[in-house]
Parts: structure tokens; C-alpha cells; sequence
């Protein structure tokens, strides 16, 4: 390989690189405003879990909310809702709330504006179906957007939430303890912060996969961890929706006190 050659591979592959940190950096307003975090002076936090619902472990990280009375947000693939509905009602029954993460968690950037558009409604009506809720609150797949997904997501009346603590791989299966340490080393005040309870809204109850490509255990008790070190730290849990609330409430208490 040439000199020229091997300096053109390079800079094609940091061009690569350059492209999927902007696409898929989770704090770029470049394509348009999402939400990233609540107000900086707040002591909450939000807990978001992606890809289910996903029995047993959704109902397990349900069970570790309901006993320390902290309500989070569940950001459900479509396809698993029409599988699991008695698990969808139990996530609203209990107080979470709810958002919509596409119908089979598709790569939003490489389908057309009619497609995005059906992913969103066919979850959306799965959701409504079976709860009797339409949620406002959408995050893209792989946090993956571009000026097309947010317009259209925008246009179906959604606000885009993404997160400010980096993702702990909990996909990886690092163990609890490091899933737990990897998002409390992170945390501060206003924070979103994400797990997974599922995978990617792969139907592992009903389908024969190896036991890695499904098992939360570890994401179930890493939120028991999460929640007892926040704590203590002083924060207290809050869903997205009131995440946004307090913030929108602090931005116009910063404003009538700036105009005194």
C-alpha cells in the first residue's frame, strides 16, 4: 500500500468516525433541540430503561422501583408491546411513564420519512391499544438522528430525549457493580440516565436465543445499586415528564428574577 493510499484510508476512517459521533453524540443540538438533561441546580435525576418490555427482567426492575417508590421512564419497541401488554399496563399502573423507541428499533437514518412515520404510529397505537396512553416522549434507536428524524418526529408531536450520562454498556454484561459505578461516577444534578431492560425489543421470551442475548439480571439489580448510592448522595427520581417540568419551572423562576 502506498503512502498516499495508506494517508487516504486514514483520513476516510476519521471522517467515519467524525460523522457517527455527530450523528449519534447524544448532547448534539446540531440536527435540532432535544433533551439531554434537566435543570443543573435541581438534586434530581431521571432513570430511563430502553428496548423492552422484556419479561422477567422488566417486571423485575419493576419490582426493585415499586419497593424503593421511585417511578422511571420506560422507552418501549413497539413490536414487544403487542407481546407483553400485561407487562405495559403494570409499567403505567405503577406511575412510570412511558416513551416510544420505534416499532422493531430500526437505524431511523437509513429509512425514508413514510417509514420513520409508520415506526412511531404503529408503536404509538400499540401503546395507546393497551393503556389507554399516547406518550410524547421518543428516543431514537442507538440515538442515532439527523435533521429528517427530527423533523418528523417533531411533526408527530414528540420531544427527543436522549441522555447526559454515558452509557454504561450494560449491554455488555460488565457485572452490576461496574453498570452501577459506570453511571454514578457520572451523575449530576439534572441528569438522564440509561439502561437496558430488553434488547433492542427482540421477543426472548417467545423466541429460542442464547441466554446472553436476553438475561437483565444484572441491569435489575444495578438499578437497586443506583438507586441507593444516588440516594444518598441526596438525589431524589423523577420521571422525564417531570424532568422537563421542573425545568421549564426553573428556566421561568430564572427569568422573572432576572427581569426584577
Amino acid at each position: 500500500m502506498t503512502l498516499r493510499v495508506a494517508l487516504t484510508v486514514a483520513l476516510l476512517a476519521v471522517c467515519a468516525y467524525l460523522g457517527y459521533k455527530i450523528v449519534e453524540d447524544p448532547g448534539s443540538q446540531l440536527f435540532g433541540r432535544t433533551i439531554v438533561a434537566g435543570a443543573a441546580d435541581s438534586r434530581e435525576v431521571a432513570l430511563t430503561f430502553d428496548d423492552g418490555p422484556n419479561p422477567p427482567y422488566t417486571d423485575r426492575i419493576l419490582d426493585v422501583l415499586r419497593a424503593e417508590h421511585v417511578h422511571a421512564t420506560f422507552f418501549l419497541v413497539g413490536r414487544a408491546v403487542v407481546n407483553y401488554p400485561a407487562t405495559v399496563r403494570r409499567i403505567v399502573a405503577e406511575g412510570n411513564a412511558l416513551g416510544n423507541h420505534t416499532w422493531d428499533h430500526s437505524h431511523l437514518l437509513v429509512q425514508s420519512r413514510s417509514a420513520m412515520r409508520s415506526e412511531l404510529r404503529r408503536t404509538d397505537d400499540a401503546i395507546f391499544r393497551i393503556t389507554g396512553v399516547h406518550t410524547r416522549l421518543m428516543r431514537p434507536p442507538f440515538g442515532a438522528r439527523d435533521f429528517a428524524v427530527i423533523d418528523e418526529a417533531k411533526a408527530e408531536g414528540y420531544a427527543v430525549v436522549m441522555w447526559s450520562v454515558p452509557l454504561p454498556k450494560d449491554w455488555e454484561q460488565p457485572g452490576d457493580a461496574t453498570i452501577a459505578e459506570r453511571v454514578v461516577d457520572n451523575v449530576a444534578d439534572g441528569s438522564i440516565i440509561v439502561l437496558h431492560d430488553g434488547n433492542r425489543g427482540i421477543l426472548c421470551a417467545r423466541e429460542r436465543l442464547p441466554a446472553q442475548e436476553c438475561d437483565r439480571n444484572q441491569d435489575v439489580a444495578a438499578t437497586r445499586e443506583i438507586i441507593d448510592t444516588l440516594r444518598s448522595r441526596g438525589f431524589r427520581f423523577v420521571t422525564i415528564p417531570q424532568l422537563i417540568a421542573d425545568a421549564d419551572r426553573a428556566g421561568a423562576n430564572a427569568k422573572r428574577t432576572a427581569a426584577r
